[in-house]
């Protein structure tokens, strides 16, 4: 497949407090993948948080911290949803203004979601909007103050299956990269991830819009997209979070990814809540002390 040069044409940036946020998107012209004639039909469900519907024109937010305390560290968060939309707010932006504020760049992918209707290949739609976003990183690091190999990828829920795919999956692009830009992240953050496609502790909704098709499951994609099978030695380091009592999402999809790691001698880095159920993205009401203030040491700490 043939993939168009990407470079963005718009930029919008604004100054609030001194808070910049640069919003572009991430494709030039035609985006790859999509269905030719495609017309946006992007949705926004209210209510609790914010859910976003129907991607077709994936975009990236950037918060840069303020240069009196920026560690030169970035990190590009892949909301959860299911791989139906994305709860953009609170597992995106609410993230990515809390890295800021410690002096690190956050950077919320808004991701195309798998649709066979806006996608000749959805099963890969997400996973080259995650590596589009790391490549487009790298390109702009200089220009927004960022160590380019002090890059990771944060995700929840589907949005875990995307960061950890795009820390397992890297050397096989799924973007044009003439440039040879390294997609690999440099770390990555999982909170509550689906991790495994396997039928016991699969969360069925994520695995299935990936890639189910016509009702049937293809067990070589099954295993493909099953991350705990493609941890190898070059996986980078690992934070993840779950709750004991998560019945979405079983802890299950945690522990296997941090068996692989282990085997892989992958640094792994975990914080288990007993409650919390699923979904709590940055903070969980059911605890006192938070996951986010662990992470954040863990990233600083990082060399």
């Amino acid at each position: 497949m043939q993939f168009n040069k990407f470079i963005p044409m718009l930029i919008t940036l604004t100054t609030m407090n001194a808070v910049a946020q640069i919003s572009m998107p991430l494709y030039e012209g035609t985006i790859p993948n999509n269905i030719p004639g495609v017309v946006s039909n992007e949705q926004i469900v209210s209510g609790g948080n914010k859910f976003i519907l129907h991607i077709t024109h994936p975009e990236i937010y950037v918060y840069l911290p303020d240069k009196k305390i920026n560690t030169g560290k970035a990190v590009i968060i892949c909301p959860g949803g299911g791989y139906s939309g994305l709860a953009i707010d609170h597992e995106g932006h609410a993230i990515a203004k809390k890295l800021q504020a410690n002096g690190i760049t956050g950077i919320v992918l808004k991701n195309r979601v798998p649709d066979p209707i806006n996608n000749i290949d959805k099963s890969i739609a997400p996973l080259q909007d995650a590596q589009r976003a790391i490549q487009l990183v790298r390109q702009r690091a200089a220009t927004w103050s960022i160590n380019p190999n002090k890059l990771g990828i944060l995700g929840s829920s589907a949005g875990g299956h995307l960061a950890s795919t795009a820390a397992t999956h890297f050397k096989n692009a799924v973007i044009d990269n003439p440039g040879q830009i390294n997609l690999r992240p440099d770390f990555a953050i999982l909170n509550y991830p689906v991790i495994s496609f396997a039928d016991s502790i699969t969360h069925k909704g994520s695995r299935d819009n990936l890639i189910k098709k016509n009702g049937v499951l293809d067990p070589e994609q099954v295993k493909l997209y099953s991350n705990e099978l493609q941890v190898t030695d070059q996986t980078p380091p690992v934070f993840i979070t779950h709750a004991l009592d998560d019945q979405v999402v079983p802890i299950a999809n945690s522990i296997v990814f941090i068996a692989a790691c282990d085997q892989h001698k992958v640094p792994v880095t975990s914080f288990f809540y007993t409650r919390g159920g699923h979904g709590f993205g940055m903070l969980n009401p059911a605890a006192e002390k938070q996951w986010i203030d662990d992470c954040l040491q863990w990233i600083k700490s990082l060399k």
